[in-house]
């Protein structure tokens, strides 16, 4: 009886481990020898293309420091954000770490690490206005990046019924450029990106309050749990050496540990 009861358990287990497949994902990492990060490659500071092209940001040092530390690289592929999710669920890229904001609606279709970093969704008008309050945006067009977590601020919040009208771009930059332009009274973004545009070229302004406070987390296939609890090991010890605040006072100016 024993005997029978041992080989049952083990049809048992192996039935189980097809059935609900099993993690290879930091394994399988570790023998390609390199995981691919998806981006918006005109976020900045996260992850943008400087003068000479080159991929650079605080998010891609921070891949590239993980990577390191793991023995393999990061390789970097530049998606349409509002698409990104579907490319990640499509093995096209291995994980989204650019200022990716944790929310529920992604929670249901991805696994995050523990969040990183935390940025509030505020406001950005011209410079020589005033900074605006949320209850000023009723009448006024506002611009804000589709799929992005500014956007959905400004659709859960109680003012949306209000505002005249909601246009969205394929990125921030092009918000802001418009807003620049006057075909937008105001965009709704994420502080850490909007304020660092504006250290470059002072033309806004921007609010104290928040439409929400955010979370960035870097965005994993659900069921990939070896290789995001390698990330979250990594980016733990960078906080515990250093290493993470100096890369932040490289990009943000400030520690975030």
């Amino acid at each position: 009886m024993r005997k029978v009861f041992m080989a049952v358990l083990m049809m048992l287990t192996l039935a189980c481990g097809i059935a609900y497949g099993k993690d290879n994902s930091l394994e399988d990492i570790k023998k390609k020898g390199y995981f691919t990060v998806g981006l918006d490659a005109t976020f900045a500071p996260m992850g943008f293309r400087d003068e000479s092209g080159e991929l650079v940001g605080f998010d891609i040092d921070l891949a590239k420091e993980v990577a390191k530390r793991m023995g393999v690289e990061a390789k970097f592929k530049p998606c349409e954000w509002d698409a990104i999710i579907f490319d990640l669920r499509s093995k096209n890229i291995d994980m989204v770490w650019n200022g990716m904001s944790v929310t529920e609606q992604r929670k249901k279709q991805v696994a995050f690490t523990e969040p990183y970093l935390v940025v509030g969704q505020i406001i950005f008008t011209r410079k020589g206005t005033a900074p605006a309050k949320i209850n000023e945006l009723a009448g006024k067009v506002v611009g804000v990046q589709l799929g992005s977590s500014g956007a959905l601020a400004v659709e859960k919040n109680p003012i949306a019924s209000q505002i005249k009208e909601v246009k969205k771009y394929a990125t921030n930059v092009e918000a802001l450029l418009d807003l620049e332009a006057g075909r937008t009274d105001a965009v709704v973004m994420d502080s850490v990106s909007g304020q660092y545009y504006n250290s470059k070229k002072n033309t806004l302004t921007y609010s104290e309050e928040s439409l929400s406070d955010e979370y960035y987390a870097v965005a994993l296939r659900k069921g990939d749990q070896t290789l995001l609890d390698e990330i979250n090991r990594q980016i733990n010890a960078m906080k515990a050496d250093g290493t993470f605040d100096k890369i932040s006072e490289k990009w943000l100016g400030t520690k975030n540990n």
